[in-house]
């Protein structure tokens, strides 16, 4: 207000919260939308939001500055729009839309869902660090309060939500998050349809059953750097304005709607214009791509506080890795080298491409799991402990004929409908093979197989735009789980071999859970998130030892030793040398790779021997 239109206020206004928010953990002091449900926050409040781009709608005009009049009076008041949907407007006075002062300006609006396949333990941590403890707002009524044809759309909705919030009132405000969340949380699920109402509207969460906050966030600058399925922290306005609730056809031909955006189809109009109160809006004042959701890690790696938390952890990292070691030997049922295998999988990163090769990924087939047991999903409750974002694809053939797993665009409702394989770089993909029963594949699930076979091998994921596909970049990590090799292409199989067999498997995995201290657990996490950013080199003269050493393996047995193997090997070597905490290759870690790869190989020959034509 201060400020005469076209000076610098804007800066000033993101620079004065960048200042703010670095003073003494004042980012823990802004409610967040990940734990707070949106009817305790205030209206054009601060609030910030973790979440990824699931969409990118096209760019919106907005009045900058406005004109209102008083016509009594002829009073003229200048008003300014930035961080607003609806404009401001007193009783007495009104918008001179032929103003020669308005200035009309451009943002562009971000679809954006929490992070696909988030633990429940990045959600708690965030939780807890939270310093800001919210009651309902006083402010204003919370909309469940007020019957409006927002809350009936809300409602029909999502029934489940009328249970939860019966569920959840009995909580304290002030205790732990979880009940309390879960009432705003739209399931992705369970939709009611009533006669004579519009179809419910879906959130487009890339993964079944996920809950939490849609937000359509609106960013003022900088929106080119940013792409679909990057993960950002959002700090910004909350509005959740009953005007923006332009839901169905009665609405549409009641309001004066400016004729060029009568334009948009019905459909386009409900997705892009969804009730305030399902999908709250953000106006952005700062943002930030994350390199990790990993709340016990600093966000940012470069800054000196953060070195020094790094170098404190890396010099007690070798008996961190040992217990890491002990743990999953005991998860893999005394298994040691799957258990290598596994620390090495997840710290695999894809660190570079070179043409159309993705270098870094390392996609692991864990074969000889027992068929149908639960081992398999006690494996993926142990490694959900230990990654920030997991999820587990049970490969049936119901799932793969039925799901959707490559994005589309549909062009009706101009949105891009999201698919399983819509993923943040870096979560953990377990694909559950042991599922598999015989049965025949239509054409979806050829498709689908076809998806996950280009994910594993590339790197990428071909959404689906109808007249062209466009090829999507990615960096997942996938444990293949099977009974005997794999129907999908992996970079390394590791046959396992149980020296145990528990007579109560279900007992043994939980007590291996619980026997956990939450501090060593941390350590895990700390861990294997820290190792997959750390720079990686080998020196000439090591490169040239391994030259040498491979020409002579080679030499010894030409048959089986193929350049195939060396690229593995080296993959082996960078990430044993990570996992250690060395960030260039010594001939130590050279061996021991050699050695390891020599152990898995005699290991799937002897399948082979055991098993005729196994593999």
């Amino acid at each position: 207000a201060q400020n005469l239109p076209n000076s610098d206020w804007e800066k000033k206004v993101t620079d004065y919260f960048r200042e703010k928010l670095k003073e003494n953990n004042a980012t823990n002091w802004v409610p967040s939308l990940n734990d707070v449900p949106v009817h305790y926050l205030k209206p054009n409040s601060l609030v910030k939001f973790r979440c990824m781009v699931q969409d990118m709608f096209d760019p919106e005009f907005y009045m900058g500055v406005y004109e209102t009049v008083d016509p009594n009076t002829n009073a003229r008041v200048l008003h300014f729009g930035k961080y607003r949907d609806v404009a401001e407007c007193g009783p007495q006075q009104e918008i001179d839309l032929n103003s020669s002062q308005t200035v009309t300006l451009e943002r562009q609006t971000f679809y954006c869902v929490p992070v696909p396949g988030e633990s429940a333990w990045v959600k708690e941590i965030s939780f807890f660090a939270s310093q800001a403890r919210v009651s309902p707002s006083t402010s204003y009524t919370p909309s469940r309060h007020k019957r409006s044809y927002e809350e009936d759309e809300d409602m029909e909705l999502h029934p489940s939500k009328q249970k939860e919030q019966h569920i959840g009132s009995g909580g304290d405000i002030h205790g732990c998050g979880e009940p309390k969340r879960l009432e705003t949380e739209a399931s992705a699920g369970h939709h009611l349809i009533s006669p004579n109402c519009s179809p419910p509207l879906d959130l487009n969460f890339p993964l079944p059953g996920e809950k939490g906050p849609a937000c359509l966030v609106k960013v003022y600058e900088s929106w080119d750097s940013y792409k679909v399925n990057d993960v950002l922290e959002v700090y910004g306005i909350l509005s959740v304005d009953p005007v923006l609730s332009i839901v169905n056809n009665e609405e549409r031909d009641n309001s004066t709607l400016d004729p060029m955006e009568c334009m948009d189809t019905a459909e386009e109009q409900r997705v892009h214009s969804p009730p305030a109160s399902l999908v709250p809006r953000i106006h952005v004042i700062l943002a930030q791509k994350l390199q990790h959701i990993n709340p016990l890690l600093p966000a940012c790696l470069n800054e000196e506080e953060s070195k020094t938390f790094v170098s404190n952890f890396m010099s007690e990292l070798s008996p961190v890795r040992a217990e890491l070691l002990g743990f999953l030997t005991h998860a893999f049922l005394g298994d040691s080298l799957a258990a290598e295998y596994l620390i090495l999988h997840l710290i695999s990163t894809v660190y570079a491409r070179r043409d159309v090769l993705p270098l870094g990924k390392f996609t692991v087939n864990l074969s000889g799991c027992p068929r149908n047991s639960i081992f398999t999903e006690h494996i993926y409750r142990i490694i959900q402990q230990l990654v920030p974002a997991s999820y587990r694809l049970q490969m049936t053939i119901e799932n793969m004929n039925h799901s959707r797993f490559i994005p589309h665009k549909d062009y009706t409702a101009n949105r891009l409908v999201s698919g399983v394989l819509q993923l943040a770089s870096n979560t953990s993909l377990v694909v559950d093979e042991t599922q598999l029963e015989q049965g025949q594949l239509d054409t979806t699930g050829v498709h689908n197989v076809k998806a996950l076979g280009n994910l594993i091998t590339w790197q990428k994921v071909d959404y689906d735009f109808s007249y062209h596909q466009m090829e999507f970049p990615c960096n997942i990590n996938v444990l293949i789980t099977s009974e005997g090799r794999s129907l999908l292409p992996s970079d390394c199989q590791v046959h396992l071999q149980p020296q145990i067999i528990p007579p109560n498997m279900e007992e043994y995995m939980n007590s291996l859970l619980t026997a956990v201290l939450p501090s060593v657990l941390n350590k895990f996490r700390i861990y294997l998130s820290l190792l997959r950013l750390l720079d990686y080199s080998i020196s000439d003269e090591v490169t040239k030892a391994v030259e040498e050493d491979f020409v002579e393996m080679r030499k010894n047995d030409p048959e089986s030793i193929t350049a195939d193997d060396l690229h593995r090997t080296l993959l082996v070597a960078r990430f044993l040398s990570l996992s250690a905490g060395q960030t260039t290759l010594s001939r130590e870690r050279w061996l021991r790779a050699k050695q390891l790869e020599a152990l898995r190989k005699a290991r799937l020959q002897q399948q082979k021997c055991v098993n005729g034509n196994e593999l």
